[in-house]
């Protein structure tokens, strides 16, 4: 008797460590399909990369991040309805993120289902109201929509909501280029180049920024600016601390009286404003001034898009400039804390 009791209770601890064991198999093989859709979708085999995806579901059909993938998969396969019903059950499940709601929001402004996407971006806004993420594809929504001005009203709060979120200052960037406030593109296309850094749309937002330059010290913009109602406190501040330095541009803008406009800006800025209007943009270039890169930083930000043959020359008579700036660069993290938007009128 006590033998048929121990048999049996061997049977079922195998039968359970087998259990478990396919189990975890179970587990173990959906992330392991997850990672080669991956690869995949990278190499651009779409086809086979939502076979995979949905052999994974099999495996593992609640798996936020595989309805996610193949939500997405779908969506760049152009096959949208797929992308709306899997990105559906994706922003259903309990522990849906915000990047659910993006997605499935893709493929809703791809086939022009506005109200749908609307209606998704205000459920997901209330779920995370602080995710910057969010409120940039809202806003993105709206321009698609013809919707200029709450459009740029998502791309702000965005920026209030979440700072160090790059696209919305590349979106207010592009929409502060249209509307010629130059200040705001001074302002938001430096903040957006040092968040990105590296990509073509840096290029593109750092000729906007000394054209914006340009066109804020045209005569009298400047004046104009300071008593114009929509101005903002904070903003009246920065320009009255660049009108001082109106007389080193009254020949127009170049790359080299540029940089000393900057430079006695930041100084004079120090002096009396930082402590009222903290702001990462001026400490960053305070820091780049007093480790001597603030040269080499203003010819990575504007020496190619005004002469590049000019920018390479410098690179090569400034070697230690150039290599200390570009290690720094690459080293560190771009954030902006929360709590320093002055925008608001």
């Amino acid at each position: 008797m006590m033998k048929m009791r121990t048999m049996k209770y061997c049977i079922t601890l195998v039968f359970l460590s087998l259990f478990l064991g396919n189990a975890m198999a179970q587990q173990q093989t959906a992330a392991q399909l997850q990672a080669t859709a991956k690869t995949l979708m990278q190499q651009g085999d779409l086809d086979n990369a939502i076979k995979t995806l949905e052999r994974a579901r099999e495996q593992s059909p609640t798996d936020i991040e595989v309805l996610k993938d193949l939500s997405y998969a779908s969506f760049i396969k152009k096959d949208y309805s797929r992308a709306i019903e899997v990105g559906k059950e994706a922003v259903a499940n309990p522990v849906a993120d915000a990047q659910a709601y993006q997605v499935l929001g893709l493929s809703y402004k791809a086939i022009a289902l506005y109200k749908e996407a609307a209606k998704l971006y205000k459920t997901a806004l209330l779920k995370f109201p602080n995710d910057g993420m969010l409120f940039n594809e809202n806003g993105e929504l709206l321009a698609l929509d013809n919707k200029s001005d709450e459009a740029i009203a998502e791309w702000e709060k965005g920026i209030r909501a979440d700072p160090s979120y790059n696209v919305n200052y590349y979106n207010a960037t592009m929409y502060y280029v249209h509307t010629k406030n130059w200040l705001r593109v001074v302002l938001y296309g430096e903040l957006f180049v040092n968040l990105e850094s590296y990509t073509e749309r840096t290029e593109n937002i750092k000729g906007q920024i000394f054209h914006a330059y340009q066109s804020l010290f045209a005569p009298g913009y400047i004046r104009f600016l300071l008593n114009a109602k929509t101005t903002t406190v904070f903003e009246k501040a920065i320009l009255a601390t660049l009108e001082s330095s109106g007389d080193m541009a009254k020949d127009g803008i170049s790359k080299e009286n540029l940089t000393s406009i900057r430079t006695r800006f930041i100084l004079e800025w120090l002096q009396d404003k930082d402590k009222t209007y903290p702001f990462r943009l001026f400490n960053h270039q305070q820091y780049l001034l007093n480790q001597g890169l603030f040269e080499a930083y203003d010819q990575w930000l504007f020496g190619d898009v005004v002469n590049a043959d000019a920018y390479h020359i410098w690179q090569n008579t400034h070697p230690k400039e150039y290599t200390g700036f570009k290690t720094f660069q690459e080293s560190r993290v771009f954030k902006i804390p929360t709590g320093q938007y002055y925008f608001s009128r």
